[in-house]
């Protein structure tokens, strides 16, 4: 069991229970990002809808087990907001490499790839988007998205070398389409019609094993959601496990913890962190942690996107408007949608000497705030990247100017 999670002493607390049948109906995994939570609460279902009665590794081949390992179970959901589009990109790049040098992991890789295209599709399952106003559109994206995985799916032969350009354009399609999809259709926040459906699914019984709900970033919920889930919670189904998943406990409703087992997983060590991705992605020596590696796949670096946010609040400085045109093309219109995350954490970042000067506390709080509208104004409301930066460069001249020119002390 959790052969696959590495570097993190959660998966001996997981073990334990699960093999003295004491997993509650109920958990949540708290750590920080790339902590390896995804991949034990996949690895968690997986083991709970095991045929076998003594749950084997991620090996086992029972029915099972090898519709959970390339994530088709009809006993899974998962659902809440993630960036999948990096995971992917690295996990092509996995695959590509492999095959193009006959490496003896190209399974394994191929497995990888296939996995990470589905990570982000389970999200839009029949279950989920029931209800939504897009899910026609949804519908279209992911089952074009489907045919392309099954072009590529075991136990198709892949091509020879000799047509490795065609191989490369259809994996490339692929990432474009699963790109598309994502920022397109992803809520950055759980829909309320989601937990409304899941809980109809949950109660449904299982024809085998147990079924699993695992909610990332549980802590991003907003009150009617929290209200939905605890409800659940309170009374779950018997066959049903549910496997929150959060970087901020604290965030998380107290009722909710209350509820919860919680296992912690801890920041992996950068060795550690190496190891992942050599065993994962199979590139050895890279100097950094997973989240540096996995930042690499961007279409922009990050060192332009921060470059981009500090003349955005030299602008603020100068009370004089950036050519936001002219930026928002330089970052490659923010897309994937991550980009534009990153730009306004640089902000945040670059002012966090506000906390050091006087009522600079309260004002950095109201950044936050102004940046959280911004993101949420682009992936909830679909606002263009531009728009967005026009209205956070006329809060952000208010803040300062209101506050005696206080973003002066910002690290520029």
């Amino acid at each position: 069991m959790y052969e696959n999670l590495l570097g993190q002493t959660a998966k001996l607390a997981l073990t334990a229970d699960l093999k003295r049948g004491t997993f509650p109906g109920s958990v949540l995994f708290s750590g920080n990002d790339a902590s390896g939570k995804l991949t034990a609460a996949l690895e968690t279902a997986r083991i709970l809808s095991c045929h076998e009665a003594i749950p084997r590794s991620f090996n086992c081949t029972c029915p099972s087990c090898l519709r959970h390992k390339a994530l088709l179970s009809t006993n899974l959901i998962l659902c809440g907001p993630r960036d999948c589009f990096l995971e992917i990109s690295a996990a092509c790049d996995t695959f590509l490499r492999a095959y193009e040098s006959n490496a003896s992991f190209i399974d394994a890789a191929r497995y990888l790839f296939l996995r990470s295209v589905r990570k982000l599709t389970l999200r839009f399952s029949d279950v989920l988007i029931e209800g939504d106003k897009n899910a026609n559109k949804i519908g279209v994206a992911v089952g074009a998205i489907n045919e392309m995985l099954e072009d590529l799916d075991f136990p198709r032969p892949l091509p020879p070398l000799s047509e490795a350009d065609k191989l490369k354009e259809k994996c490339e399609k692929l990432k474009d389409a699963a790109q598309k999809l994502e920022s397109d259709f992803l809520y950055d926040t759980i829909p309320v019609y989601q937990i409304r459906n899941l809980e109809v699914w949950a109660r449904m019984k299982s024809d085998e094993g147990k079924k699993t709900v695992i909610i990332e970033n549980a802590d991003r919920m907003n009150e009617s959601v929290r209200n939905a889930l605890l409800k659940i919670l309170e009374e779950p189904p018997a066959d049903t496990v549910f496997i929150l998943l959060t970087s901020k406990r604290n965030a998380v409703m107290p009722t909710i913890l209350s509820r919860v087992r919680t296992y912690n997983f801890i920041e992996r060590a950068k060795n550690h962190q190496s190891d992942v991705i050599n065993a994962v992605f199979h590139k050895e020596n890279f100097e950094g942690s997973l989240n540096d590696y996995l930042l690499g796949f961007l279409p922009n670096p990050p060192t332009v996107l921060r470059q981009n946010a500090k003349v955005f609040l030299q602008a603020v400085l100068a009370a004089q408007a950036p050519d936001l045109a002219a930026m928002v093309k330089e970052c490659g219109g923010f897309s994937p949608r991550i980009e534009f995350k990153i730009f306004l954490q640089s902000l945040t970042q670059l002012l966090r000497p506000l906390m050091y000067s006087q009522g600079g506390s309260e004002v950095l709080s109201e950044v936050s705030k102004k940046c959280l509208d911004a993101w949420n104004n682009v992936t909830g409301y679909n606002q263009n990247p531009q728009g967005a930066l026009e209205n956070l460069f006329r809060e952000f001249l208010k803040l300062n100017m209101t506050n005696g020119n206080v973003f002066r002390c910002a690290d520029l």
